[in-house]
């Protein structure tokens, strides 16, 4: 829902990873910014409306993006996509930090104009390991966000970086950030920043929801 700049290029974005998008603006005008390659859906409409969500297709979707540049807007969309219709994977963009707060607790992942980009509400949609958070410049090394699979909670992280082939540059620990040293164990809970090549992501993942194996 919302077809401004960031919507706009969000939904390019998805197209050109192969994904079917339906974009829905109370504007018809709003849509040229799309250019005429885009080949999904035009729905005008109010993005909160059930008829207008249903006409887009909203339950064949995977995921939701609320990116208007109404707070009230996105936020009724968001749960009418979450609460009615059951998708799972929605994400609100939010101009006050407070009320993003709110929502967050909601589990709707809520995203501040402040550091938005059209990339991170792309890594919030897809599934894990489909967008790196950064990717060097030579497209050899990518840094990945992991929440731990409960197969890795009380095993040792060195034990996680040899299976894997990778490094975890740190964890994020009950709020805090946290540097890995050899005797460091998975915690639950844990989010894990992963460095690693790109040849190996897809050996990476298998690992990270395989578990260890025994040696």
């Amino acid at each position: 829902m919302g077809c401004g700049r960031v919507g706009s290029t969000l939904a390019r974005s998805l197209e050109d990873r192969n994904h079917t998008v339906a974009v829905i603006d109370s504007e018809p005008d709003a849509f040229r910014r799309l250019g005429p390659g885009f080949n999904g859906d035009k729905i005008t409409g109010i993005g909160f409306d059930q008829e207008v969500l249903d006409k887009a297709g909203i339950r064949r979707a995977d995921a939701f993006a609320a990116v208007s540049s109404g707070d009230n807007s996105n936020i009724i969309a968001a749960r009418v996509a979450r609460e009615t219709f059951g998708i799972q994977q929605v994400v609100a963009r939010i101009y006050d930090p407070g009320r993003a707060e709110v929502y967050q607790r909601l589990g709707i992942t809520t995203v501040a104009t402040v550091k938005w980009t059209a990339d991170q509400v792309l890594r919030r949609l897809l599934p894990a390991g489909a967008e790196p958070d950064y990717r060097d410049p030579s497209g050899t090394i990518r840094l990945d966000q992991l929440p731990v699979t409960p197969a890795w909670i009380g095993h040792r992280t060195v034990e996680l970086q040899e299976d894997s082939r990778c490094r975890i540059a740190w964890i994020d620990r009950l709020g805090e950030g946290v540097l890995p040293t050899r005797d460091s164990v998975i915690q639950e809970g844990d989010l894990l920043h992963v460095v690693m090549r790109e040849e190996n992501a897809q050996h990476a993942y298998q690992v990270f929801a395989r578990g260890p194996q025994e040696h």
